[in-house]
C-alpha cells in the first residue's frame, strides 16, 4: 500500500469525522485521497480470483464505496478503520458474487482462490472462496484478534506495522498471530475439502 503523508492522514481523519457527524459531502471529498490505495487493495483481492472475473478493481472499489455510503450507522475514526471496513466489504462482495455464481450453476463450478497468494505459501493451493469466508467467520468466533490480524494484513493490505498500531499490539504478536491463524485456517480448509 502506498504510504500517505501526515497531512493526508489528518485530512482523512477530519473528513471521516465530518461524514460521521452528518456531512454527506465529506465522503465524496475523502474518496480521491484514498482511491489509489483502495485500488491497490482491490487489485490484491482480484489477483486471488480466477482469470476472467467479471468485476474489475475499480468496479469493486466503487461497489464497496456505494455500500459504505448506504451504511450511515458506521463510525470510522481513522484511515485504518476505513480500510478495514472497505476491505471487508470488498471481500463480502466477492463472496456474494461467488455464491450467486455457484447457485446459478446449481452446485457446479466453485469459485476458487489461490491460497498460496493469500498466505505466501511455497506450493500452490486453491480453495473455495466460500469455504475461506466460512473459515474466516469461524476464526472470528474463536479468536477475534487473529481474525483481525489476517483480515487487516491479507485482505486489507495493511503493513505489519499498521496492523500492530490498529490493534494496539506488538509486531511480534502480529507475526505470531498470522502464523497461528494461517496454520488454523489451512487445517480448516483441508478438513473442509476432504469432508
Amino acid at each position: 500500500m502506498l504510504p500517505m503523508d501526515l497531512a493526508e492522514r489528518g485530512d482523512v481523519t477530519s473528513l471521516l469525522d465530518a461524514w460521521t457527524g452528518g456531512d454527506p459531502q465529506a465522503l465524496g471529498r475523502l474518496l480521491p485521497l484514498v482511491m489509489d490505495d483502495l485500488r491497490a487493495v482491490a487489485r490484491r483481492h482480484m489477483a486471488r480470483e480466477n482469470p476472467g472475473h467479471t468485476l474489475q478493481p475499480t468496479a469493486l472499489v466503487n461497489e464497496a464505496y456505494l455500500k459504505l455510503v448506504g451504511r450511515r450507522q458506521v463510525h470510522l475514526e481513522n484511515r485504518v478503520q476505513l480500510f478495514s471496513v472497505l476491505a471487508e466489504t470488498m471481500r463480502r462482495i466477492l463472496v456474494d458474487h461467488a455464491r450467486r455464481k455457484k447457485a446459478a450453476r446449481h452446485g457446479g463450478a466453485v469459485n476458487t482462490v489461490p491460497l498460496d497468494k493469500v498466505f505466501g505459501l511455497s506450493t500452490p493451493v486453491d480453495v473455495d472462496l466460500i469455504a475461506l469466508d466460512d473459515a474466516m467467520k469461524d476464526l472470528a468466533s474463536i479468536d477475534r484478534r487473529r481474525h483481525d490480524v489476517v483480515h487487516l494484513s491479507y485482505f486489507g493490505g495493511l503493513t505489519l506495522e499498521e496492523v500492530a498500531a490498529a490493534l494496539d499490539i506488538s509486531i511480534i504478536t502480529v507475526r505470531r498471530d498470522l502464523k497461528a491463524a494461517r496454520i488454523w485456517l489451512l487445517g480448516e480448509l483441508r478438513r473442509d475439502s476432504s469432508g
